[in-house]
Formats: C-alpha cells, sequence, structure tokens
C-alpha cells in the first residue's frame, strides 16, 4: 500500500514511467530487434529506433568506457526526469489534477531530461567537442520530444508534492 502511494504523486508516476521506457526499450534485446527489423526511412521505423536511444547494455564487445558511457546515458534520463519533474513549475502550482499543466510539464521534463543526459555524457567520452556536445543534445531532446509525452500522460492526476 506504501509503495503505490508514493507513485500517485506526479513526479513519481513520471520517473516510474520513464524508468519503464528505458528499462524495456534501452535493452538490448529491444535496440538489436529494432535495428533488425525496421526501417530508418520511415516514420515507424524511425521512432521505434528513437525509443532505444538511451540505451543499456551490460555485454559487449566495446570498450569499458563507451559501455558506462551508455549506461550512464540511461541512468541519467531517469535521475534528471525525476529532478525536473519536481523542479518545473507545472505540476507544483496545478491547482486541480490531471490538468493540462502537468502534462506538458512531464512532456517538456522527459525532453530536458534527454537533452542533459546526453550532453553531460558527451563530457565523458575520449574527445570530447562543442559540436559533439551540442549534437548529443540535439539527440536527447529529439527523443524527448517525441517520447516524451508518454511522461506528460503518466504524471496527470498525480498530487503535486509528496505530502
Amino acid at each position: 500500500m506504501a509503495l503505490t502511494n508514493r507513485y500517485k504523486t506526479a513526479p513519481g508516476a513520471g520517473t516510474l514511467a520513464a524508468l519503464i521506457l528505458v528499462l524495456v526499450f534501452g535493452s538490448p534485446w529491444y535496440a538489436d530487434w529494432a535495428a533488425d527489423n525496421t526501417n530508418p526511412g520511415t516514420a515507424g521505423g524511425w521512432w521505434l529506433r528513437l525509443l532505444a536511444w538511451p540505451h543499456w547494455r551490460f555485454d559487449s564487445d566495446d570498450t569499458l568506457r563507451s559501455i558506462i558511457i551508455a549506461d550512464l546515458k540511461a541512468i541519467l534520463v531517469v535521475v534528471l526526469t525525476l529532478l525536473f519533474l519536481y523542479l518545473l513549475p507545472g505540476s507544483q502550482l496545478a491547482r486541480a489534477r490531471g490538468t493540462i499543466s502537468q502534462f506538458f510539464a512531464g512532456w517538456s521534463a522527459y525532453v530536458f531530461a534527454g537533452g542533459f543526459a546526453a550532453l553531460l555524457t558527451t563530457l565523458f567520452l575520449a574527445n570530447p567537442s562543442l559540436l559533439g556536445a551540442f549534437r548529443a543534445a540535439g539527440e536527447g531532446a529529439t527523443y524527448g520530444l517525441f517520447v516524451g509525452w508518454i511522461i506528460g500522460l503518466a504524471t496527470l492526476g498525480g498530487r503535486r508534492g509528496t505530502r
């Protein structure tokens, strides 16, 4: 009972949705399936591949550094989603549950989380560049823009705080 009460808050529900998205669609199994079975030249194929953007992996031929960076990006997306859901005023100032401001606060939190997670993980690359950081942040924000509506829907109806 205490577990379900904690996720009735807008930040809790949005963070749980972000965690599920990253765990399921960021998994190596889904990422491999999307790469092998979708056409990036179609809108549906592009979107299915985009879902795997904050991927994580635990078994790869890549260097340990690149594995940690990929995992860090996935972790930061979830952590920064929680942070931005608490910081954005839409869900905090809404007087009624389920208002459109909660939806947009959740959506925008995921856009910011994706952009900042990509920007921060770029700092850990072997040769980080400003252009690389801008491109990565753009990819993260694109992910948040096209997937963040799910977080927005998850935050609808949640309480504003942890009271």
